[in-house]
């Protein structure tokens, strides 16, 4: 990609225009890692670049831009520009075609703010960028109130790239972070979507958890969870102390690869403790049907952020459950069997496992688990039936909702291990039905 990258810079100065890459991408390069896409800047106006390239759409033509596709990339060609006023705090009102330096100036963070010429091999620096870099510093471009002010993202653009970088944000810009938090959604919930996930999608999750409950934007983003602060657990099942923490603590337990939905099933887990805590006769802290509660909480969180009926859920469901697993030892091997067939249930067994460590640390029906799924992995865990909608009109009977109930009946036994191959299960149903 960068060959290919370089090539189109070339052609563009060929032609008299000045072209450098820009923005993430140079500091990708100057990090030693392959960036995941390339942006181009150029003086080119968006007209002269599609008169240039033969394969070209426009993304952004108010904003000068023009994607330009070459053997199988695409890359978003840029004209300099500098920005009007921010009326919505997401996009300038109008733009001004302009020069590198003052390109430069109207970006995020500095780090973000370098261009790169590729056949001269050099970095133009016109905002510390690479000082900031060398320093793992996050630094917003001139004055951090304005920048944030432009454009609310940049407040969890900022935490995500401490996050992801492991970089320090520098004070100025933390606290101007601070100061605009309770702005954040003034921005889309889709948006905003896409940078916590990044964030929490990082190895780094737990580093970007605490950035975001110290600048106040989780209250703002995710007030349920921030509602989970000072709810007060029973001691003896949870010496972490309160949900926030358990929750945290599970966070930091989590394999660098997790899932988004197991991701998020953690952070959601517990949210509905705060509105079902009691203390009972005994004086025991109780949380009566909180799965059952903070599962539609959670469908509730996930929908404002406008996440896929497939995130949504699989998240959900593994809220729901993650109590029935105090139950496993005692289950009906049918019940068993399909608890564990469900298609997410990897996951939610992984849910469970950091929900234990997070808290009394027992891991007994967790084990217990994971040798059930041994010893059912020589075969489906759930087989083909041995008896089907078929057989049962063959039979005489007639189609309707009894059928369904005839059928899980089959199938439990047939998962208890009760018939030994088709005959006897229909032998069954013919005597009994």
């Amino acid at each position: 990609m960068q060959e290919v990258a370089a090539r189109l810079v070339e052609r563009l100065t060929n032609a008299g225009f000045v072209a450098y890459f820009a923005g993430g991408c140079v500091r990708d390069l100057l990090r030693g890692q392959e960036p995941k896409d390339i942006d181009i800047a150029t003086d080119a106006r968006p007209e002269e670049v599609r008169e240039l390239f033969a394969r070209t759409y426009a993304v952004g033509a108010h904003f000068g831009v023009v994607v330009v596709l070459d053997e199988g990339f695409q890359f978003e060609v840029a004209t300099f520009r500098s920005d009007g006023a921010y009326l919505d705090g997401r996009r300038p009102t109008e733009v001004h075609f302009s020069s590198p330096e003052e390109d430069a100036r109207r970006r995020d963070f500095t780090i973000n703010g370098m261009f790169y010429d590729p056949p001269n091999e050099r970095v133009i620096d016109f905002v510390g960028g690479r000082a900031d870099l060398a320093k793992r510093i996050i630094r917003a471009i001139g004055e951090p109130a304005e920048r944030f002010a432009e454009d609310r993202l940049r407040l969890l653009r900022a935490v995500r790239f401490a996050t992801v970088l492991d970089f320090e944000i520098e004070p100025r810009t933390w606290e101007a972070i601070k100061l605009a938090a309770d702005r954040i959604n003034e921005i889309s919930a889709e948006r905003i979507r896409e940078e916590l996930v990044r964030i929490f999608l990082s190895p780094q999750r737990l580093r970007g958890w605490d950035l975001l409950d110290r600048s106040g934007l989780l209250q703002e983003i995710l007030p349920e969870l921030a509602a989970t602060k000072g709810c007060e657990q029973p001691p003896q099942f949870h010496p972490e102390g309160d949900v926030f923490r358990h929750t945290r603590l599970m966070l930091s337990l989590l394999p660098d690869d997790a899932s988004l939905s197991l991701v998020f099933s953690v952070l959601l887990h517990d949210i509905g403790k705060p509105p079902t805590a009691q203390v009972d006769e005994n004086g025991r802290i109780r949380f009566n049907g909180h799965d059952k509660v903070g599962a539609e909480m959670a469908e509730v969180v996930m929908e404002r952020l406008r996440f896929s009926r497939a995130k949504i859920d699989a998240t959900v469901e593994a809220v729901r459950q993650h109590m029935v697993f105090k139950d496993v030892p005692n289950m009906r091997v049918s019940r068993l069997k399909r608890f564990m067939a469900r298609s997410n249930f990897s996951d939610e067994l992984e849910l469970h496992r950091v929900d234990c460590l997070g808290s009394h640390g027992m891991l007994d029906n967790y084990e217990f688990l994971k040798a059930k799924a041994e010893e059912f992995a020589n075969e489906p865990i759930i087989p083909p039936p041995l008896v089907t909608g078929r057989d049962l009109i063959a039979l005489g009977l007639k189609p309707g909702p009894v059928f369904g109930e005839i059928l899980e009946a089959v199938e439990t036994r047939q998962l208890e291990g009760e018939f030994a191959d088709r005959s006897e299960a229909l032998a069954w149903v013919k005597q009994n039905i």
